[in-house]
């Protein structure tokens, strides 16, 4: 009787146990949250914060402080993309404080030492490091220059097959970028052959969230939010994974992490700027004064620059454009052959402050040849009130005779083009644009009951750069940006108007390239250009000063 009397107060092992993983459970989660991860019908899946994996410490840095550690690596065919993970109030690297260190499978000693090709430290609390092509057979990672100690970090991912950005919109849909779909191009997929997964750690089924796709399209998913994602503290939002599933087939790897983008409370509101711009470029840093400044003059006010690896000091140039007032911002955007789906992330990001967005390059120049302001012009031609898109027709001009870059801009030194006009590139209200997000870079999907407007070419026309001298133009060879548009180093889609006649597969210069593609004369936005924007009292033209100080 006494024996059983102890045993009575005695708790089986099985049970504490229990009782913490509950009390850690509620640690990580607050009640509300509990309660609706049952209410939506999911079970209570996602890993709470103590089952994270335990944090590195880097030599030299106080065990109290959490370090900086390598938070994912993607592997490119040309370099490899390492996000660094940074605790608060920590300095950022730069490259001079790291170099990159390829070693052997199964082993801690470096058998080569490169340094960064850029740093980009344009985040708070993490940045992203892009390091040279590793060599054959070697594993990628990063080293303090100041101990030499490797910073620790998971195994890489390939960058085809890849959830690599998400955006909660404002129906608190999360749109899902990815790679790795093969999906057809301009044509919405059954969403029903797909899932949305959420959480920490998507190698295990079940510490997993699923839910619904609403849509999906080239490489553009939008997934049903889980209520308990919606309505968790910030800090798990900033923990937790997004990918999808091919149904019968196995989830992609994923870094995305949905950002929140609230709903704006005053949706009748006037926005802050009537015209925008988004463009996608890499190594255009040098174009990027007078393309700015040229639009600014005739009435875009704000300009979204997706940069795809620039390695040109892009930063630098854009630094001096919002220091001359220019309302420009860098937006780092790694993934290649993504144009489509990074026009679309820009459209979203535009929307709550443009009433109108125009999807150009940064060798393509609006051209007004009646003088007018394409503020008026997008208003005029925008009547009636379901007109959401302007198609813009291009004219493509050649080097006009030139072998070197012309000194004062690509608007004055380039005036022979070709007769016919190739394609057309929009302005569109973003407020339209289809929820599946398809858009052919030229031109978007539009929600039903909107429909677009051809632009009179008197009134309005794109002077399309598209053949500078060929020191500009090989450029072009080395990546396209659009996914379905075919490299030309690659023999496929050889009568392609993607593709430049008589070129090849080589960056070789013909001989007579300074004289090619050259039919019409065409010096109408040269003319205006040098009367309205050349300074009367030095004969140069606005963005040569800013050109000058890089």
């Amino acid at each position: 009787m006494k024996d059983r009397k102890k045993r009575s107060g005695f708790v089986p092992w099985g049970s504490f146990f229990r009782c913490t993983l509950l009390l850690l459970f509620f640690s990580g989660f607050t009640l509300s949250t509990f309660r609706l991860f049952f209410r939506e019908r999911f079970r209570p899946r996602l890993v709470s914060t103590w089952r994270m994996p335990p944090m590195k410490v880097i030599a030299g840095v106080s065990p109290s402080t959490p370090p900086i550690t390598i938070q994912e690596t993607v592997i490119f065919p040309d370099q490899a993309l390492i996000y660094l993970k940074y605790p608060s109030s920590t300095l950022l690297f730069t490259k001079d404080d790291i170099d990159c260190i390829y070693l052997l499978p199964n082993s801690s000693e470096p058998q080569i030492k490169l340094s960064p090709v850029s740093v980009d430290g344009q985040y708070s609390d993490h940045q992203t490091v892009r390091c040279p092509r590793q060599p054959r057979d070697t594993i990628v990672s990063l080293a303090v220059k100041s101990n030499g100690n490797l910073l620790p970090g998971p195994t890489t991912l390939r960058w085809d097959s890849l959830a690599y950005e998400a955006i909660i919109d404002r129906d608190n849909t999360t749109v899902v970028f990815v790679k790795g779909l093969s999906l057809r191009s301009g044509r919405v997929s059954d969403p029903s052959k797909f899932k949305c997964l959420y959480g920490w750690d998507l190698r295990k089924p079940k510490f997993v969230l699923w839910s619904e796709v609403v849509s999906v399209a080239q490489e553009i998913v939008r997934c049903k939010t889980p209520l308990s994602i919606l309505n968790s503290p910030q800090r798990f939002n900033t923990s937790i994974k997004v990918s999808i599933r091919v149904v019968g087939r196995q989830t992609l790897k994923s870094i995305a992490r949905p950002k929140v983008r609230l709903p704006d409370p005053r949706p009748l509101y006037k926005k802050q700027h009537e015209m925008c711009i988004c463009t996608m470029l890499r190594n255009q840093a040098r174009f990027l004064p007078e393309w700015i400044v040229y639009h600014s003059r005739i009435g875009v006010q704000r300009w979204f620059l997706y940069d795809n690896n620039s390695d040109d000091d892009i930063e630098d140039v854009v630094e001096s454009l919002v220091g001359a007032n220019y309302n420009v911002t860098r937006h780092v955007w790694p993934w290649i052959k993504t144009q489509e789906a990074g026009f679309a992330h820009c459209a979203l990001r535009a929307r709550d402050s443009c009433e109108w967005v125009g999807f150009i390059d940064v060798d393509e120049f609006f051209h007004l040849p009646l003088g007018l302001s394409l503020y008026n012009v997008v208003r005029n031609q925008s009547r009636p009130s379901e007109v959401a898109e302007l198609r813009v027709s291009c004219h493509s001009f050649g080097p006009s005779g030139l072998k070197k870059v012309p000194v004062k801009g690509v608007t004055v030194g380039y005036t022979c083009r070709l007769a016919v006009w190739e394609r057309h590139k929009s302005i569109m209200r973003p407020e339209a644009l289809n929820s599946s997000l398809i858009n052919m870079v030229h031109h978007f999907h539009l929600q039903a009951g909107f429909r677009y407007a051809n632009m009179d070419r008197n009134v309005l026309v794109i002077n399309h750069y598209k053949y500078q001298v060929w020191e500009v133009f090989k450029e072009k060879f080395y990546r396209r940006v659009a996914t379905y548009v075919s490299d030309w180093q690659q023999e496929r889609n050889v009568g392609s108007k993607d593709r430049t006649p008589g070129l090849g597969t080589k960056a070789v210069e013909p001989p007579d390239w300074s004289t090619r593609f050259c039919e019409v004369e065409d010096t109408g936005l040269r003319d205006r250009v040098l009367k309205t924007f050349t300074d009367p009292k030095t004969g140069r033209l606005p963005w040569q000063h800013l050109s000058n100080e890089h």
